[in-house]
């Protein structure tokens, strides 16, 4: 009876340990996702920050396209107000709408700022496209991690025996970012113009 008492402590002993590991696995890699994401954030805001330095040096020039600096403006207080789980499909969804809206305008308006020599000759505004491209660049890159760590994070909740833990614990598959719509047609270039 006593060896049989050890038997079934060392089995309960194994299995608390084996379910600390797999929770605190998938705690661990939930928490990467969280962290990638505030980096998306972070980079988002950074853009949030230089779009109304850009459009300040952009007013000044007083032939500049009124309707496009609205379009800006607009998107940035849309993309602003939309706050998102990750968690929820439709809400990243639309988070992704708004930021794609955002560079949408952005990109508006630095084509149509090529038409105006005084504000492609300044400086400060020179200045501010680096940053905004740069900026560009950076979303691109977290974007790129977080569907990395999102990817390794849903398939180590599917995979055996971990999706049954994940169920269990509720852990749930985590959205990816997707390619913007249109995106898979390439741009025609024409030189002849």
């Amino acid at each position: 009876m006593k060896k049989t008492w050890i038997i079934v402590l060392w089995i309960l002993i194994f299995l608390g340990i084996f379910f600390s590991w797999k929770y605190n696995n998938l705690v661990t890699k939930e928490e990467a996702v969280n962290t990638a994401w505030s980096q998306v954030e972070n980079q988002y805001q950074r853009r949030f920050d230089l779009i109304p330095n850009i459009v300040a040096s952009v007013k000044w020039e007083a032939n500049f396209e009124k309707s496009t600096l609205e379009s800006v403006i607009q998107a940035r207080a849309s993309a602003t107000k939309t706050t998102i789980d990750i968690n929820d499909a439709t809400e990243f969804e639309e988070f992704q709408k708004e930021q794609s809206g955002i560079s949408q305008a952005l990109s508006r308006l630095l084509m149509v700022s090529e038409n105006y020599p005084n504000l492609k000759a300044n400086q400060a505004f020179s200045d501010l496209r680096i940053q905004l491209e740069g900026t560009e660049n950076r979303i691109s890159t977290e974007r790129m991690r977080y569907n990395e760590v999102v990817q390794d994070f849903n398939v180590y909740i599917r995979s055996f025996p971990n999706n049954i833990f994940a169920s269990v614990l509720w852990f749930e598959k985590k959205n990816l970012f997707q390619s913007d719509e249109g995106a898979q047609k390439a741009p025609t270039v024409n030189f002849e113009e």
